[in-house]
């Protein structure tokens, strides 16, 4: 099974410059744990805000997050992978990189995600068959 088999194509994404709160307001509204952080130039890498990087970074201001935006704390760039991998080798990535998601691009551009809940929900479906 390939990468493209088993990625999500409906990814949400936020502006580098938008607030910690517009993020976490986008990210319960949306019902995701991740957001994909924009680009600002064609030739830019794509970043990643989770809910552990604002945990994160909550901590680390004592919980005074007024003045941060998202490219304060992003992990840019984000690690990609390519829609024509085997998933194994996604999985393997996750693992490597201590990640639960991956960004899937073709081109500089963004395709879809695909993280570690998407790949264990696979394995389910396989078992129960």
């Amino acid at each position: 099974m390939l990468v493209k088999d088993m990625m999500r194509t409906d990814v949400s994404t936020i502006s580098p410059f938008a607030s910690i709160k517009e993020a976490l307001k986008k990210m319960r509204d949306q019902e995701v744990k991740a957001l994909v952080v924009d680009k600002q130039h064609p030739h830019d890498a794509y970043g990643i805000i989770t809910y552990t990087s604002i945990l994160k970074a909550v901590y680390a201001e004592d919980g005074d997050i007024e003045l941060l935006n998202v490219y304060d704390i992003a992990v840019k760039p984000a690690i990609t992978i390519s829609a024509d991998v085997e998933i194994k080798y996604a999985a393997r990535m996750m693992v490597n990189f201590n990640i639960k998601r991956l960004l899937v691009v073709e081109n500089n551009q963004l395709k879809g995600i695909i993280s570690m809940t998407d790949i264990i929900e696979s394995l389910f479906k396989e078992i129960g068959e």
